[in-house]
C-alpha cells in the first residue's frame, strides 16, 4: 500500500513525501489500517520495521482531523535517552509543515531548557520514564491532557527495570477509555502483555512470529578465536571487509574503552559509547556516526535498542551477549528497512558457551568460518596498557561493577535511582544513589532516638532504666526482682545465701560492694533425691554442690531439705559468686 492512498492531511502527506516514505512497510500497514478509528494496539515487531513512523502518523493525523481532540497532547515513553532523541528528531520530519511543537525530556541533562518547552505548550512528548515522572511530580508537566499514550520499545524497559516506574506513570495520565494507547515491542514478554491487557481497551493485537525475529537480510558468520587473538581478527576483519561503518560490541563497559584506544593506536579512527558518558558526549558520537564523520563505534548494549543508523554496514559482536535477545537487537542496527548487512561473532572460550542459547533463540545455526593464517593482523597494542578514563563503580557488596551500558533503571540518567531489573520490584531514592546504602536517610536519627530511649518495656521496671547500671548491681536487681520466698520466710536459693546459713542470721542479702558472710558447706553427703551426688540430672555439677572429696561440716547433720528452684531463679544463680570467690 502506498501512503498517498491513505487519504492523509496535505501538510502532514508532505511531510512524509519530504521524508522519502513512498510505500508503507507491513506493520505500517497493519496499523495504519486499525488506529485511525482510536483502536489500542499492541504490537510485537522487531527494530528498524518503520513502527515509529507508523504510531506518529496516526497521532498527527487525528489531532489534525478531529475536532474533540483540539489541543490535546501525545506522550512517547522510550526505555534510552538515544531513542527519545531520534523518535523527536523523525517526529519533527514528519511534522515539517505541521503546527506542532515537539520536544524530548530525559535524565544526564538540565532542567531548564526542558522546563521552558512545557512553559510554551508542547504537544508532542517524547521522554523515558525518569524524567517524565520527576517534572510530573514537580508539577511542571501535566499530563492530564494526553489522548495518546505511547510505549515504545516496551520489552526493554521491562528489561531495565522500569516496570514499577510505568504503573506510576499510567495512573497520573487519563484512564484508557480517554486515551487511545498503542504498546510496542521487539519480543514477546509477559510482563509485555500483561501490562497490554491491564492498561489498554481491548487492543488489537499485531504480532510477528517468533521465527521472523531474526533479519534475514543480515549476512551472519562465527568465528571461533582465542581471547588473546581477538584483537588481531577484529583488525584483519576489518581491514579485508573495509566496512564504511561499523558498531563493535563488548559486554562491559571497561573492555568497550580498552577496544576503542586499541583500535585507535592500530590507525582505527572510532569512539565508544556506554552508560556512564555524559549525555552531550554521547549525543554527539551518535551524531558523528549518522553523518558519516566517524566509522567506527565500539559500544556496549546500551546502544543495541532504538538506534537508526542508516546504512550501517557492519556490526561485530566482539563478545557474545549474555541475554540471547540481545544479539537480535545488536545485528539488527544494520540492514535495517530492507537494506542489507553483516554481523561478524567472535566466540572465545571465554563466551561460547552462550552461543546454544542465542541459536536456539533464533531458530538456526550461525554459519561458521574458520580464520586462516592470513586473516589475522598485527596488533601495534599488544602489550601496551591502556588506562581507563572512567573507573569502574563498585555495587552494593563492594564489587567492581563492569557490566555493559547503564545499570537498570538509570538508562535515563536520573540521579534519584529508579527500579532494579527485576520488574515488579523498585530501587527508590537515596538507596539506590547511595552505593548500596540499606537504609533511608533518616534511619540513623531514629535509631540514635531509640537509643536515647533506653531500651525496651522487657528491660525497664518500675520506671527504672536498668541497662544504665552497672552489671553487677543490674544483677543484684534481677535476684531481687525474680527471687521468690523460700520455706518460712527464708529467701529462694537463687538470690539469697544457701539454706544452712539462714538459721545462723546469715541469711541477710549483702549489700552492693559490702561483705558476703562464709556460706558453710551443705549438710550431709550432699545427695539428692534422684540419688545423683551433686549432680543435675543432664550431668552436669549443680550450682553450689559438694564433690565427695569435700569436707563435710562438723555436726554430720543432714543438708536441709532445698525448696524446689524455678527457671529463673536457676540462670539468676550462675551470676552469684560462690564462696571463696571476693
Amino acid at each position: 500500500m502506498e501512503f498517498s492512498e491513505l487519504n492523509l492531511n496535505g501538510d502532514l502527506a508532505r511531510g512524509i513525501a519530504d521524508a522519502g516514505y513512498l510505500t508503507c512497510m507491513p506493520v505500517q500497514e497493519q496499523v495504519l489500517g486499525r488506529a485511525f478509528g482510536g483502536q489500542d494496539l499492541y504490537v510485537q515487531s522487531q527494530t528498524g520495521t518503520g513502527k515509529t513512523a507508523a504510531f506518529l502518523i496516526v497521532i498527527f493525523e487525528r489531532l489534525l482531523t478531529e475536532p474533540n481532540l483540539a489541543g490535546k497532547k501525545a506522550l512517547i515513553i522510550a526505555p534510552t535517552r538515544e531513542l527519545a532523541v531520534q523518535i523527536e528528531e523523525e517526529a519533527r520530519m514528519l511534522a515539517k509543515h505541521l503546527p506542532f511543537k515537539i520536544g524530548s525530556f530525559y535524565g544526564g541533562v538540565g532542567y531548564a531548557d526542558q522546563q521552558r518547552l512545557l512553559r510554551e505548550n508542547v504537544q508532542i512528548l517524547v521522554g523515558t520514564p525518569g524524567r517524565v515522572l520527576d517534572l510530573n511530580s514537580s508539577g511542571r508537566m501535566n499530563l492530564m491532557d494526553i489522548a495518546f499514550l505511547v510505549l515504545d520499545e516496551a520489552d526493554r524497559m521491562f528489561d531495565m527495570g522500569f516496570y514499577p516506574d510505568l504503573r506510576k506513570l499510567i495512573r497520573v495520565v487519563p484512564p484508557a477509555d480517554r486515551r487511545q494507547t498503542m504498546l510496542f515491542s521487539a519480543t514477546l514478554n509477559a510482563w509485555v502483555k500483561n501490562l497490554a491487557w491491564e492498561y489498554t481497551k481491548s487492543p488489537y493485537e499485531i504480532e510477528i512470529e517468533p521465527e521472523t525475529v531474526t533479519v534475514e537480510e543480515i549476512d551472519q558468520c562465527l568465528y571461533h578465536v582465542t581471547s588473546e587473538n581477538k584483537m588481531k581478527l577484529l583488525l584483519g576483519i576489518l581491514r579485508r571487509e573495509q566496512p564504511e561503518s561499523a558498531i563493535i560490541f563488548c559486554n562491559t563497559k571497561r573492555y568497550t574503552e580498552i577496544v576503542a584506544k586499541r583500535l585507535r593506536v592500530n590507525g582505527f579512527e572510532c569512539e565508544y559509547i556506554m552508560g556512564d558518558l555524559p549525555q552531550t558526549r554521547r549525543l554527539r558520537i551518535i551524531e558523528d556516526l549518522k553523518a558519516g564523520r566517524n566509522r567506527f563505534l565500539v559500544a556496549t548494549d546500551v546502544a543495541a535498542r532504538g538506534l537508526d543508523i542508516e546504512g550501517l554496514a557492519m556490526v561485530v559482536n566482539y563478545d557474545l551477549p549474555v541475554e540471547s535477545e540481545n544479539y537480535v537487537h545488536r545485528i539488527g542496527r544494520t540492514a535495517r528497512a530492507g537494506k542489507t548487512g553483516k554481523a561478524v561473532t567472535l566466540a572465545s572460550e571465554q563466551d561460547v558457551y552462550e552461543l546454544p542459547a542465542i541459536e536456539r533463540f533464533i531458530g538456526k545455526k550461525i554459519p561458521s568460518q574458520i580464520a586462516d593464517e592470513g586473516l589475522y593482523a598485527e596488533d601495534k597494542s599488544a602489550g601496551m596498557r591502556i588506562r581507563s578514563e572512567f573507573a569502574p563503580s563498585r555495587d552494593a557488596g563492594g564489587r567492581r561493577d563492569t557490566r555493559g551500558g547503564s545499570r537498570p533503571g538509570r538508562a535515563d540518567g536520573r540521579a534519584e535511582g529508579r527500579a532494579d531489573s527485576r520488574p515488579g520490584r523498585s530501587r527508590a531514592g537515596g538507596a539506590a544513589e547511595g552505593g548500596g546504602r540499606r537504609h533511608g536517610p533518616d534511619q540513623g536519627r531514629k535509631r540514635d532516638e531509640r537509643r536515647a530511649a533506653g531500651p525496651p518495656d522487657g528491660s525497664r521496671k518500675n520506671g527504672e532504666d536498668l541497662s544504665r547500671l552497672p552489671f553487677d548491681e543490674r544483677m543484684a536487681r534481677y535476684r531481687q526482682k525474680y527471687s521468690g520466698p523460700g520455706p518460712r520466710g527464708t529467701p529462694a536459693e537463687a538470690g539469697a545465701a544457701p539454706p544452712g546459713a539462714a538459721s545462723g542470721g546469715g541469711g541477710r542479702r549483702r549489700k552492693h560492694g559490702g561483705e558476703r558472710p562464709a556460706a558453710p558447706a551443705p549438710a550431709g553427703n550432699g545427695r539428692r533425691k534422684d540419688g545423683q551426688q551433686g549432680r543435675r540430672r543432664h550431668g552436669r555439677p549443680e550450682h553450689g554442690a559438694t564433690r565427695q572429696n569435700a569436707p563435710q561440716p562438723k555436726d554430720g547433720g543432714q543438708k536441709a531439705a532445698a525448696p524446689k528452684k524455678g527457671v529463673l531463679a536457676r540462670i539468676m544463680g550462675l551470676f552469684r559468686k560462690k564462696p571463696g570467690q571476693e
